[in-house]
């Protein structure tokens, strides 16, 4: 009988999807397991990314299930954002309808897929039943203060027409579109992710269960900094200039000062005096260029003078305050002390320009002169020209001079943070609408919550053009104040649709509940996610602001822990001859296609058989047809003995059966053992697949040699086989459950344990091998010896044969594994 693939699967996505397997309620009585894969942005179609991400989450969700748990393993479309606007616009068609279509295919595509999702929690946050909660998060966070509104420099991309996050802009690009991102001042939304800095580093550490890797990258981009900020003060003006620095021990060495460009004190020292002209045309030019390209180490260090002095508190000397491209307002104060002595990018800028070294911490082993220094001296050492603090070493100098300071108020000790406060509103349509009215009386007014949610309006021109398309619809722009009843404006940005993914696996708990996001009872059932599964790219953005999200709502007491995620699998990419799969690199492979050609369940077997998980995945079509011959293996196999009725003794003596019997049994409890730890301690899929198939080529091996009346052995071997390969290869695993005479669904069986009595072996057996490859193999007691490994060998027929009219060079014996005969 063949193995009819499209029927086979077509019949049991049917079947699962009428009796409803996969539905899931809270059940108090089972121990709950949250496996979840970040949810999809519904671009249309799903790539083999996708089809690797969901496989991975399907084999955990269904392994977990057969192991008793109580599972939820929701699917869902993060189907706001910038994509559908701008596909939109391309093809003149509305968003909406671009989305809901797109999701349609790809829900089709999923189940074609077999995955395990119960598509009665089903979300899309373009839904208005959505995203009335993230507006109503939205007016807790306000509430909390956590929400607010200023002035303020922001990325800007040209391109999208609209502004960016610090944590979307990567080297100075826009992260979707790669357009150099530019700065303007507008009037924006943010978060105050900036309270959570450190709870978000700290707890960092209670996340065991996540990649290094990961944890590593948050840890960096949060950039916790501790040290003083000093108070410098303009000589002219009087004005303070504050700097942060975490080498106080160096501030005797400050030889110059520089602030950013963007400084708002720049104009102010400037203005009237000679020099204004030439500063003004400087920061016109440096403000041409991108964040990257001024903080290239390739990039010229360029300043100018300002024809002004900053009084250094420490000593009161008279310093000289610079521009320079290399300084950033986004970091620190936008001001920092020049110490050439022990910082490079200060010493060489002070090289290019003349301004005068002093070196205030030499090394012990050989003193520097200033005249005769290549490069800045970056390490410990003892203190000089640094006043009453000569003598001592730079690490106690840097407790020291805190102390001096704070207690002449010149300076104070303060931790400083990379992270900067998220930037949630968007220029664009496609978005959650910001519940907040304007009224020239009340001022900000928040939406109340009884008129949730804010709905988008459908007849909006989404042209982008700077400023958001909503401005443009006078019903959806004008409204009534909900405190004084006059006329009243609208917020007219939208969302960042990180906002909307920032906590949709909260809503996957109760997606019908309409009195609030989630009911309390479903939402500490059933939290935290156990397993989350999805790209490394997403480490920083969705990843940190999910997590700040989670700890908001925690102090606020909707849910019951601080972390949404307790595991985290990052999965490697799907690549193909060598690069990332590309339409421009005509290296995509259509999963419609590969489905088509071989069916799911091999599709599915070869990208979890292929690599393991976390690393990337090489396309091999040669990989894919193997995959497809070993199915068609297992199908000949299962119905070969489809005709046999098995009948297992209630008692087994294990130690006297002969070896063919005992040889099987002791294969299939191996492999039970082997697979289920795979899967459960280690994700190693590929592993697992292929202890898999040394079952079938044990089975295959063995079925000749068992007596009649211990035919129950293969039976068993059968069983636990379709069973073992249910998780990967769903639709083939059910049709031969059903097929051997089972009832029920073998996704709802209760997963194998393995026999410690079949797994304690008298003998082992040892694979033979003439000149390197494998020709026979030999049952031997375990404690035998090289002498009688070497005798056994050369008695097998097989081996007689191979070796005969030939010369024996030599001999080998790998103890309890193997024999490699050479010969010529």
């Amino acid at each position: 009988m063949k193995y009819d693939f499209n029927k086979i699967e077509k019949k049991w996505q049917k079947k699962w999807e009428e009796d409803q397997i996969y539905k899931i309620t809270r059940d108090e009585s089972k121990t709950k397991y949250y496996c979840l894969e970040m949810f999809p942005y519904p671009s249309g179609k799903l790539h083999m990314g996708h089809v690797r991400n969901y496989s991975i989450g399907d084999v955990v969700a269904r392994f977990k299930r057969m192991r008793g748990y109580n599972v939820l393993h929701p699917m869902g479309w993060d189907a706001f954002g910038l994509p559908a606007e701008n596909a939109a616009i391309k093809h003149g068609i509305h968003p909406s309808k671009w989305t809901w279509e797109n999701i349609t295919n790809m829900k089709k595509q999923l189940k074609e897929l077999g995955i395990s999702y119960d598509w009665n929690r089903e979300v899309a946050s373009c839904h208005p039943d959505y995203y009335k909660w993230t507006q109503w998060f939205f007016l807790k966070f306000y509430e909390k203060g956590l929400a607010y509104k200023k002035k303020a420099p922001v990325n800007w991309c040209p391109s999208c027409a609209t502004v960016l996050a610090n944590e979307q802009v990567i080297d100075g690009e826009c992260e979707r579109c790669g357009t150099s991102v530019e700065k303007r001042e507008l009037s924006q939304w943010f978060f105050k992710i900036t309270d959570y800095a450190d709870r978000l580093l700290q707890d960092l550490e209670k996340l065991p269960g996540w990649p290094e890797k990961v944890k590593t990258m948050q840890h960096n981009w949060i950039g916790k900094s501790e040290g003083v900020e000093i108070i410098f003060k303009a000589e002219r003006t009087g004005d303070e200039i504050p700097v942060f620095t975490t080498r106080q021990d160096t501030v005797f060495g400050v030889t110059y000062i520089v602030f950013a460009p963007e400084h708002p004190l720049v104009i102010k020292l400037v203005q009237g005096t000679p020099y204004e002209n030439q500063v003004k045309a400087f920061i016109k030019e440096i403000q041409k260029y991108n964040e990257k390209m001024r903080t290239s180490e390739e990039t010229e260090k360029r300043g100018i003078f300002t024809g002004q002095y900053a009084i250094n508190p420490i000593n009161g000397e008279r310093i000289p305050i610079w521009i320079t491209n290399y300084v950033l307002m986004e970091y620190g104060t936008g001001a920092v002390m020049g110490v050439p002595a022990h910082d490079q990018r200060d010493f060489e800028f002070a090289r290019k320009y003349g301004i005068p070294i002093r070196v205030v911490i030499q090394p012990e082993e050989e003193p520097l002169k200033e005249d005769n220094m290549t490069q800045a001296y970056a390490g410990d050492g003892i203190m000089v020209n640094s006043g009453p603090f000569n003598g001592l070493k730079n690490y106690e100098g840097l407790v020291k001079i805190a102390d001096y300071m704070e207690e002449k108020g010149i300076g104070k000790r303060k931790v400083n943070y990379r992270l900067r406060d998220w930037l949630i509103s968007r220029q664009r349509y496609w978005g959650a609408p910001i519940p907040i009215i304007y009224c020239d009386k009340c001022g900000t007014v928040p939406v109340p919550e009884k008129d949730l949610p804010v709905i988008l309006p459908d007849n909006v021109e989404f042209n982008p053009r700077g400023v958001s398309p909503l401005i443009d619809c006078e019903e959806f722009l004008n409204t009534n104040c909900p405190v004084c009843g006059g006329p009243a404006k609208r917020e007219t940005d939208t969302m960042d649709t990180f906002v909307c993914s920032s906590w949709y696996f909260l809503r996957f708990t109760s997606p019908h509940s309409s009195e609030l996001p989630f009911k309390k009872e479903d939402v500490d059932y059933w939290m935290p996610v156990d397993q989350y599964i999805g790209g490394v790219e997403h480490a920083i953005l969705h990843l940190m602001y999910a997590r700040f999200f989670t700890k908001v709502l925690y102090d606020m007491g909707y849910v019951n822990t601080e972390e949404p995620f307790t595991n985290l699998l990052t999965q490697g990419m799907v690549i193909k001859e060598g690069a990332k799969m590309s339409k421009s690199k005509g290296n995509v492979v259509s999963p419609e296609e590969i489905v088509g050609k071989y069916g799911a369940d091999t599709a599915r077997l070869f990208i979890l058989f292929a690599s393991p998980p976390e690393r990337d995945l090489d396309w091999s079509d040669q990989g894919v047809e193997g995959s497809f011959r070993f199915l068609n293996r297992v199908w000949r196999l299962v119905n070969e003995f489809i005709p046999w009725k098995f009948h297992k003794p209630d008692k087994v003596d294990y130690p006297n059966l002969p070896d063919a019997e005992k040889e099987l049994l002791y294969l299939t409890n191996y492999v039970i053992k082997k697979v289920t730890e795979d899967i459960e301690e280690r994700f190693n899929f590929n592993t697992a697949v292929s202890a898999i198939m040394e079952l079938v080529n044990g089975i295959n091996d063995n079925k000749d040699d068992i007596s009649d009346s211990n035919k129950w052995i293969i039976g068993e071997a059968i069983e636990n086989l379709i069973i073992l390969l249910s998780p990967f290869v769903p639709h083939i695993a059910e049709e031969l459950w059903e097929k051997i005479g089972k009832k029920g669904s073998v996704h709802l069986m209760d997963w194998p344990e393995w026999n410690e009595d079949a797994l304690k072996r008298d003998e082992i057996t040892i694979v033979i091998q003439i000149n390197g490859k494998v020709r026979d193999k030999i049952n031997i007691n375990s404690g035998a010896g090289e002498e009688e490994i070497k005798e056994k060998a050369f008695a097998r027929d097989k081996v007689k044969n191979y070796v005969k009219n030939r010369e024996i060079i030599k001999t080998i014996v790998v103890p309890k594994k193997l024999v490699n005969i050479v010969v010529k």
